[in-house]
Formats: C-alpha cells, sequence, structure tokens
C-alpha cells in the first residue's frame, strides 16, 4: 500500500539494512572511490565487470549487495532514514547500481554493446529514467600515461538514441588509482539514461601502459557529509526524502575522503519502509 500520510509512514512495515565497510582503500583526496570490493558488511563483491559486450544489471543478491526483504503486497520500498559514520572526514553517497559494463581496458578505443538488459524494473514506475547517471569506475590501476579521457554514447531518458556524452577531462594515470570513480556529463539538455550503446577511448598524450575500467549507470538516492572525524548523524525521511528503491536493488555507497584514505570504518544504517 502506497504512503500518503504520515501515519501510514508510522504503521508501515519497515526494515533495517545495513551498509558497512571495515577496509580502506587509498585514494586521491575528495575524489570519489568505490567500495563494493571491501570487506565488511555485507562481504567484499567483485570491482571488475564481467561483461563488455553487453553489460549486466546487478541486483540484491549479487555478492557484495546488502540484502533486501521482498516488499508485501505488490510494494515497492522506500528509503526513509540513513544513520551514518565515519572514521575520517568524507562524503558519503547511497546509490543504486543499475547497471554495469566492462572491465574495458585503457586502450579500448570504441566498444559497441549490443543486447543489453533493461533496468527499467529500477526506476520509478518503470518508465522514469531521469536522475540516473554514468559512471566510469577503475578496476586496474593505471600506470605512466597522460590526458587519458573516455565517452559513452546512449539511449537518454526519453528513449532518444545516438547521444553523446561531454568527453570526460584528461586525466593521468595518478588520478586514476584502483576503485577511483568520474562521473561523465550527459549531453546538453538530458537528464538520464536508458540504454549504454558504446565506450570510447582517447589513449592521448603520454599513452598508458595498464589500467581497466567499467562504466557504470546509477541512480543516486542519498548524500552525506562527514565534517570530521569518527562523527555520526543521521537523516530522517524530511532529510532523506523517501527516494524508492526496490526488492532488486543493489545498494551501494560510495565514498569522498577529504584525505588520502577512504577510512577504515565507514558505517551506513538505512531504515526502508513498506509502501
Amino acid at each position: 500500500m502506497a504512503i500518503t500520510t504520515l501515519d501510514g509512514l508510522i504503521a508501515s512495515a519497515k526494515q533495517r539494512v545495513p551498509l558497512k565497510k571495515t577496509a580502506s582503500r587509498t585514494a586521491v583526496a575528495n575524489g570519489w572511490f568505490s567500495t563494493i570490493d571491501l570487506n565488511g558488511d555485507p562481504g567484499a563483491g567483485v570491482l571488475a565487470g564481467t561483461s563488455t559486450t553487453a553489460g549486466v544489471v546487478p541486483v540484491t543478491t549479487t555478492a557484495g549487495m546488502p540484502l533486501l526483504n521482498a516488499f508485501g503486497g505488490g510494494a515497492n520500498g522506500h528509503v526513509i532514514n540513513v544513520e551514518y559514520s565515519s572514521v575520517v572526514a568524507s562524503r558519503i553517497m547511497l546509490y543504486d547500481l543499475l547497471f554495469k559494463a566492462g572491465a574495458y581496458a585503457f586502450t579500448a578505443a570504441t566498444t559497441a554493446l549490443t543486447g543489453q538488459p533493461s533496468y527499467a524494473g529500477r526506476v520509478p514506475a518503470g518508465t522514469d529514467f531521469t536522475n540516473t547517471e554514468i559512471w566510469i569506475e577503475v578496476s586496474t590501476a593505471f600506470v605512466t600515461g597522460t590526458a587519458w579521457q573516455v565517452q559513452v554514447t546512449y539511449t537518454n531518458q526519453s528513449g532518444t538514441t545516438g547521444r553523446t556524452s561531454i568527453i570526460t577531462p584528461a586525466v593521468n594515470a595518478a588520478a586514476l588509482t584502483q576503485g577511483r570513480m568520474y562521473q561523465v556529463a550527459l549531453a546538453a539538455g538530458d537528464t538520464g539514461v536508458q540504454k549504454v550503446d558504446s565506450v570510447i577511448v582517447t589513449n592521448g598524450g603520454t599513452a598508458m601502459t595498464a589500467g581497466a575500467f567499467n562504466v557504470l549507470v546509477i541512480r543516486p538516492l542519498w548524500t552525506g557529509r562527514v565534517p570530521l572525524a569518527n562523527f555520526s548523524d543521521m537523516h530522517d525521511y524530511l532529510r532523506v526524502g523517501m527516494p524508492q528503491v526496490f526488492a532488486t536493488s543493489a545498494l551501494q555507497m560510495c565514498i569522498a575522503p577529504d584525505s588520502t584514505a577512504t577510512g577504515s570504518t565507514v558505517e551506513l544504517m538505512l531504515t526502508v519502509a513498506n509502501g
């Protein structure tokens, strides 16, 4: 049953969903970093993607994802509360990992995707692809080179094909350490992504000699700031905004530390309401 009143929210069935990391990753200060392969609760998943030609849609049972109980009565869920803490000052983002393609080699040039699985079941109403984003995620650290760039062609939120992202800023190997994540800017006027169609690599400047990366489509759900080490806080439904999640959602967090490590203990405890 849909939640339409405060009384309905209070009465709704709820589940607590932990997402905790107990291992730290070497980072670049203020850069976003993946945590999927770090130990914690749930256990570590796999950083490198498993398909470069079609990609996959991760789900709640994929390694590294917290389990969600099925929502009764055909309903979906809403994140209504986030408790969070970290041993390092940082920003934390919670997202639903809708799509993952990779791992692409640093020299991949242009890779066309075909037969991509749909993630329509993981967006509101099955049709609202707005507020979905393309990111790249480094699965193997890059070595030596400079001026490396990525561009992605995609089908946008309205079903318009042949859209081309803004090419990423040129970066050098030192900025492409394992786990590093960069958002790929969509073409002007676009607000989301239905499908990734191709991945284009420019290995410019001094060519890289190693490295690999994934292409992700994510749906951001929440972000919070840890202003100092060992700080903790709670965002209630008014601050979280009650974003919708689904029984198959692959919930993940990424971290942008102020320093050069993501921190040995980073914790989220989500409250998800049925409705």
